[in-house]
């Protein structure tokens, strides 16, 4: 027994001496709230940040720089979602990772938590969408302006420069991202100088409210012809919209959503109401998250606001359009008339 314990102790003291041991790095703790697995571009942001984990820790093993461990929760949808994402968050506090990574359900309603970890000194990166109240040391998003505004142009140049647009705006105004989503197409539309009359706003972001709004705008607008377009603020919604509208009959409709969802995508293939999608790079989005989280977290240098660009996915563009994981494509021009004729695919980034 006691020669055993020897040669334990002269084994590890070689190791040590030729710096084998030395190079054992302790992971990073991150923890990261997720907010919905049932709306598909989050998904796929999901997965590309957890691919891009995969890649850090197959660096780090080559290299002796610390690996990436993940604790992670899913909030899910609607008010209950919100609910939940609070009190996770405030857990995740409480286990003191080293960095939080976090996907809001409500701009607002996680301010509380984030004072916490602000109190606490864990560093908290957002992706997708924005908390207001508390301090961020990053926030990784699509550059939603972007989204709505292509969307906007692209409809102002569809009709005559003196046509009034009928407008149904299918809107989620708890997000920073929809909500900027909805400015970008309005600001395009009055950049354009394109008339334009909201006939009604519906809320709707998640499958199940997307079904409900299609109802309603079938029951309020009954009558061919009397809504020129629909603008929706994401596919999770604006899909249901859709289904609801092609059941009815009512292939007149210019629909312009946003996410590049597969089946959004589809749609615009088969010529079947969606006009145009701005998709976003979901896969890198969640990877450049866990980019500018691991950079805090070793204290490498990073950007304090990145924005992803998202492309318009139209019946024009659709072949060079990728898909959600990319990669991002080079530049083209857009097909139809813009006051900035040239698509630029570069993420910004902010400090």
């Amino acid at each position: 027994m006691i020669l055993r314990l020897r040669l334990f102790i002269g084994l590890v003291l070689g190791l040590l001496s030729f710096g084998v041991l030395a190079e054992v790095q302790v992971p990073i703790r991150v923890g990261v709230l997720y907010w919905s697995m049932q709306i598909p571009g989050q998904v796929a942001m999901r997965q590309g940040l957890e691919a891009e984990v995969e890649r850090i820790n197959q660096r780090a093993a080559g290299r002796g720089l610390p690996p990436v461990e993940l604790i992670a929760e899913v909030a899910g949808d609607g008010e209950a979602g919100i609910r939940r994402q609070i009190e996770q968050m405030s857990a995740m506090v409480a286990r003191r990772p080293d960095i939080i990574i976090v996907q809001p359900t409500d701009n607002a309603a996680l301010a509380e938590p984030l004072l916490a970890a602000n109190a606490a000194g864990i560093p908290v990166v957002a992706y997708d969408q924005y908390i207001s109240g508390g301090r961020l040391d990053a926030f990784v998003t699509s550059d939603n302006r972007q989204a709505g505004y292509l969307n906007g142009e692209f409809i102002a140049d569809r009709f005559a420069d003196d046509r009034e647009i009928g407008l149904i705006l299918v809107e989620y105004p708890h997000v920073s991202s929809t909500v900027e989503r909805l400015n970008g197409f309005l600001d395009a539309l009055a950049e354009h100088r394109q008339p334009y009359r909201i006939l009604k706003t519906y809320k709707a972001v998640q499958p199940e409210e997307g079904r409900r709004a299609g109802e309603a705008i079938l029951r309020d607008f009954p009558a061919p012809g009397s809504v020129d377009v629909v603008f929706s603020v994401n596919d999770g919604g604006g899909l249901s919209v859709v289904a609801m509208l092609a059941a009815a009959g009512r292939r007149e409709i210019i629909v312009a959503s946003i996410d590049g969802d597969p089946a959004a995508v589809q749609r615009i293939d088969r010529q079947e109401l969606i006009h145009i999608d701005s998709a976003q790079f979901c896969g890198p989005l969640g990877a450049e998250a866990m980019k500018t989280a691991y950079a805090i977290a070793t204290g490498a240098p990073f950007a304090r606001e990145v924005l992803v660009p998202v492309f318009p996915v139209t019946r024009d563009t659709l072949q060079l359009y990728p898909g959600w994981l990319g990669p991002i494509p080079e530049p083209f021009r857009k097909p139809w008339t813009a006051n900035k004729p040239l698509w630029d695919g570069q993420i910004q980034t902010r400090q």
